[in-house]
């Protein structure tokens, strides 16, 4: 699974929320909702979350240097652990605590469908937005599911700009149901418990992509599909048999691969040598990624591979 793309998805919800965030601000000074404040916050924190993710592709992109001799790739998946860990959570916190506050001391709404007017806007903005980052992800997704591609996607930008796209439109869906049932009902504690269900979303959402990122962020090896297909372009032409194998994520275009690999002990050291190059270069003809490639030769004493 590739690890590039994401960029237009980042910029197109970025632009989507910016507004969004601005028209639901409006609408919540208008009507008093704190439907429309949670859901002014949460657009507020997803502009930030895309800032902060167009922030990491970027200072990815550094070269090594002696203090980091492997690059900077993994700051792509700091920023968005960042992202998932206080800006979705501050949102949920905020939302929960709005949403409490507004059913203990509910208030009326003034101007409802001032309020119906924006969400139904949204709505349709966040939808655009939605769309943008499913057609980029598709191409990467391949024949998972929308579930296996977050839980196993190495490009960490994607799986939080879908999430959050995806969160977006059902909090917008909720918060439209308690404005909705507080005009109906004229009970404006409605508006609050519109106003929970956001944070609790949130709050799910929050927990997913902190497991994910972290995931990422401490070092993820390649897949199995991947790792087989290693492990079958070593054992050829000269080798034997790899002996012990280890991969990790350095960034989401940057896989590390060292191995140990069984070769004939009739070889010289130029045809080991020549055996290794060949090697490197059958893994990087099959797996781009596989940047960074250490491999030691040994003689095979009938140790069983370790993976």
């Amino acid at each position: 699974m590739s690890a590039g793309g994401g960029a237009k998805a980042i910029v197109a919800a970025l632009v989507a929320n910016a507004g969004i965030a601005v028209a639901k601000f409006g609408g919540f000074l208008f009507t008093g909702s704190s439907s429309m404040l949670a859901e002014s916050v949460h657009s507020l924190a997803d502009t930030s979350n895309q800032g902060l993710l167009l922030l990491g592709r970027k200072t990815s992109q550094r070269k090594p240097d002696e203090e980091h001799p492997f690059g900077y790739g993994r700051d792509r998946y700091f920023y968005s652990f960042v992202v998932a860990l206080l800006l979705f959570t501050l949102g949920s916190v905020f939302a929960l605590y709005e949403g409490i506050h507004k059913i203990d001391h509910p208030e009326p709404l003034e101007s409802a469908w001032v309020a119906v007017l924006i969400l139904l806007i949204a709505i349709g903005l966040e939808a655009f937005s939605f769309r943008t980052a499913i057609k980029e992800s598709r191409v990467l997704k391949g024949g998972l599911t929308w579930w296996q591609f977050i839980r196993q996607a190495k490009t960490p930008e994607l799986p939080v700009v879908l999430l959050e796209d995806f969160g977006a439109l059902v909090g917008l869906a909720l918060a439209l149901g308690g404005v909705g049932l507080t005009v109906l009902t004229g009970d404006p504690v409605w508006d609050g418990v519109g106003t929970v269900c956001i944070g609790v979303l949130l709050g799910v959402i929050a927990i997913v992509l902190i497991i994910e990122t972290k995931s990422l962020l401490i070092g993820e090896g390649a897949n199995r599909d991947v790792l087989d297909e290693i492990v079958a372009q070593l054992e050829s032409d000269g080798v034997e048999k790899v002996i012990h194998i280890r991969t990790q994520y350095l960034g989401p275009e940057e896989l590390l691969v060292a191995a140990k690999i069984g070769l004939s002990p009739a070889l010289s050291v130029a045809e080991v040598a020549d055996a290794i190059d060949a090697a490197e270069s059958r893994i990087r003809a099959k797996v781009p990624a596989a940047r960074l490639i250490y491999l030691e030769p040994d003689l095979e004493r009938g140790r069983a591979t370790a993976r």
